[in-house]
């Protein structure tokens, strides 16, 4: 049970033994033990004096209050890559996280470029794109499956084959990508 799970991490955050909280709570060790295991739901009293013996809310304890992180990038602080030789622009608007996860991206294409060939991706990544202005064709795979993708058209496929983006318009092509880099089961 998730609120025995809280309870007990919250103890051991404070490094609190069972009979320290118990004392701090007036719940019985017996009865700290069973709720920590899951063997037991507590009553709103008990619950509460077990977060009174924590020094958090009952919420924080049940998960309902999870302190989110907040990162803010201002636009002045993407990073942001540009290819010298076909001018496209790659500007990340996500955090750029050493693990595995998602990545947030806006691509630029000039007019009439392309990206290139980008190799397969691990088995599981999936690629999410959304074109906002331009024309853009995608082509994956050895034997290439080709799409058109149009200005407020959108397209997901598995990554795990290789893929390149043509700019088939006249003017720049902006899309945004999404890189899912959780690995499925």
């Amino acid at each position: 049970m998730k609120f025995g799970e809280n309870v007990k991490r919250e103890r051991k955050k404070r490094t609190l033994t069972l009979e320290e909280l118990a004392e701090r709570s007036k719940v019985s060790r017996s009865m700290l033990s069973m709720i920590e295991r899951g063997e037991k739901n507590p009553t709103i009293q008990v619950a509460s004096q077990i977060a009174e013996g924590l020094e958090v809310t009952i919420s924080q304890l049940l998960g309902e209050q999870q302190k989110q992180e907040v990162i803010l990038i201002r636009s002045n602080q993407r990073m942001v890559y540009k290819d010298e030789t076909t001018g496209m622009e790659r500007q990340l608007l996500s955090p750029a996280f050493s693990s595995r996860g998602l990545e947030f991206i806006l691509n630029i294409i000039p007019p009439l470029q392309e990206t290139g060939t980008f190799p397969a991706h691990q088995r599981g990544v999936k690629e999410y794109i959304h074109v906002t202005q331009g024309s853009l064709k995608v082509i994956l795979g050895e034997q290439p499956e080709t799409y058109t993708v149009e200005q407020g058209d959108s397209l997901y496929f598995g990554a795990d084959v290789k893929h390149r983006f043509i700019n088939l318009s006249t003017d720049e092509c902006h899309y945004f990508l999404i890189i899912d880099s959780h690995q499925s089961e």
